[in-house]
């Protein structure tokens, strides 16, 4: 199975919780003998690197003034597109399918499940509803159009929690069936993930 994963922060770049739990998915599934690779975003420490099986390649903005996260989001997702599609022909098209962490990188997962025909999981860091405790500018609305995108367009959803299964379902009207519990702290929770990534390598082996 080969994986290419999005996050917006990694090690070294720690921004909250996020980059010690997609090291820690990364480096498990690598043990696990998933071909992992990983799309992230670096302000100059740019390139592909090797950590503990593994491929890392980070990316920089060519934009460097932003008005907002959304500006800077939108922009760079054209080098998280070019990372990934040189990954895909680099290993002669075959990527069974990306997870993108949290809603930053989730036009890039769309364009290349459009162009490619590559499935990807959606897993829920957080909702821009519980970020902005419901507000409605035009700036909050345009972030949750995107994780709208992200949820309608990805053939699997994976939440942290019983709770977060239920918002996803409230707020933006996911089918249940879509969505996977991976529960933090529990012994068994990349095996959980990698039984999300065997459903899908399984369809899409059915579909032809």
């Amino acid at each position: 199975m080969r994986v290419i994963l999005f996050s917006w922060e990694y090690h070294p770049r720690v921004v909250g919780k996020l980059a010690n739990y997609v090291k820690e998915l990364a480096r498990r599934l690598a043990q696990s003998g998933v071909e992992t690779f990983l799309v992230t975003y670096h302000d100059y420490l740019t390139g592909e690197f090797e950590e503990e099986g593994v491929k890392v390649h980070r990316v920089s903005n060519p934009v460097k003034t932003h008005i907002s996260v959304l500006t800077w989001v939108l922009t760079l997702n054209q080098e998280v597109e070019r990372a990934a599609a040189n990954i895909y022909y680099r290993s002669g098209k075959q990527v069974d399918l990306i997870d993108v962490q949290d809603w930053h990188f989730i036009p890039a997962a769309v364009t290349l499940k459009k162009a490619f025909g590559i499935p990807f999981v959606y897993s829920v860091e957080s909702l821009e509803d519980h970020r902005s405790h419901g507000a409605n500018t035009p700036f909050n609305m345009a972030i949750k159009s995107i994780e709208w995108l992200g949820l309608y367009e990805a053939d699997r959803v994976v939440v942290k929690s019983d709770w977060m299964a239920g918002e996803v379902v409230r707020i933006y009207r996911v089918p249940e069936a879509k969505v996977r519990i991976v529960k933090l702290g529990v012994d068994f929770w990349p095996k959980t993930i990698l039984e999300v990534y065997g459903e899908l390598c399984r369809e899409a082996f059915v579909r032809g």
